[in-house]
């Protein structure tokens, strides 16, 4: 199709098919291509001074970018696209995904308040949209540019999985119970797998029950392991609880066993020697697996020895003040 708008000098629609193209790219993990393409569009369109597509191609770039974990280069792209969108009418789908992409480049760099405001902006943008008053009352300008009523009342659902998973990171599962109970999108979403998931997830978290939290997350593995943003971060929350339990647990000792600490914690021996071993590691543990007595031997903390920065920073001092004598001596 895009060779046919090319032969036919189809400028306007040529551009419009590789913008889908550039999506087509992203979701089949072909990032190169979908740069190289992006750089071509944004260089056409910012001659043409086309806005609209601009933000949608900005926004595209940004997506691409958080995909190959490049977060500065993400939050320019994105920053470019809400600058556009400042300057234009932008219809509701396309304002939601730009809030939607903002909450997630937050929730990346760990600011999870600030981007559960941005997925809350983005359901109440999309709750409008997707009922069927609003729809057939949509401009033919922006239904150009929208996505269908179905595929916003996915990305609404998502948007709202999104704001559970933020009050799970910031310790806050007693919010999502309040946070089902009232309003009529969250009655919607509320019987939807991954809104159940993440229900089991927060109730585990609040037993601070480890064993909860893992059978959770295999139960519901393909509704919390589908989306990558989900996924990445109960992952890094489990390791998270799992070592802080640990190290709670192994304290009061200098030599346990690992059986004692498997039952203490809940979870199958490989489990918590895997866990064990790479706490040793990273240096979170001082210490040695006994494999032969089935035991971790604990040693005490090693003093660390500052002689070492004291000295350079001495040396550091005496060479500032020869340079300051120098340079009063040669201004003499």
């Amino acid at each position: 199709m895009v060779e046919w708008a090319k032969n036919d000098n189809r400028e306007y629609l040529r551009q419009a098919l590789e913008t889908r193209l550039v999506s087509l790219y992203l979701d089949s993990r072909m990032y190169t291509e979908a740069l190289a393409l992006i750089s071509l569009l944004l260089s056409e369109l910012k001659k043409l001074d086309d806005k609209m597509q601009l933000v949608e191609v900005n926004l595209l770039e940004s997506r691409v970018y958080l995909a190959i974990k490049n977060l500065p280069k993400s939050r320019a792209a994105l920053t470019s696209a809400r600058t556009g969108a400042n300057s234009i009418y932008t219809p509701p789908p396309l304002q939601a995904h730009l809030d939607l992409q903002a909450g997630i480049l937050h929730s990346e760099e760990g600011d999870f308040k600030t981007a559960y405001s941005y997925f809350f902006e983005t359901m109440e943008g999309l709750a409008t949209y997707v009922t069927p008053k609003a729809s057939s009352s949509i401009s033919e300008a922006s239904a150009s540019v929208a996505p269908s009523a179905a595929s916003s009342e996915q990305r609404q659902l998502q948007a709202f999985a999104y704001m559970l998973l933020s009050k799970i990171m910031i310790q806050h599962p007693d919010d999502i119970t309040a946070l089902l109970a009232t309003g009529k999108t969250a009655a919607k979403f509320r019987e939807s797998q991954v809104v159940v998931a993440l229900q089991a997830v927060a109730k585990a978290q609040k037993q601070r029950s480890l064993a909860d939290f893992e059978k959770a997350l295999s139960e519901y593995r393909n509704e919390l392991h589908t989306d990558e943003l989900i996924r990445s971060h109960l992952t890094a929350l489990y390791d998270t609880l799992l070592e802080q339990n640990m190290v709670r647990l192994i304290e009061p000792y200098s030599r346990v066993e690992v059986t004692h600490i498997a039952k203490l914690i809940g979870l199958p021996i490989s489990v918590v020697e895997n866990k064990l071993s790479q706490m040793i590691l990273d240096k979170v543990l001082h210490g040695i697996l006994d494999q032969g007595n089935g035991c971790l031997v604990i040693f005490p903390e090693p003093k660390s020895d500052t002689a070492y920065e004291t000295t350079l920073e001495t040396i550091k001092s005496l060479g500032n003040v020869v340079e300051s004598l120098y340079t009063k001596a040669a201004a003499l």
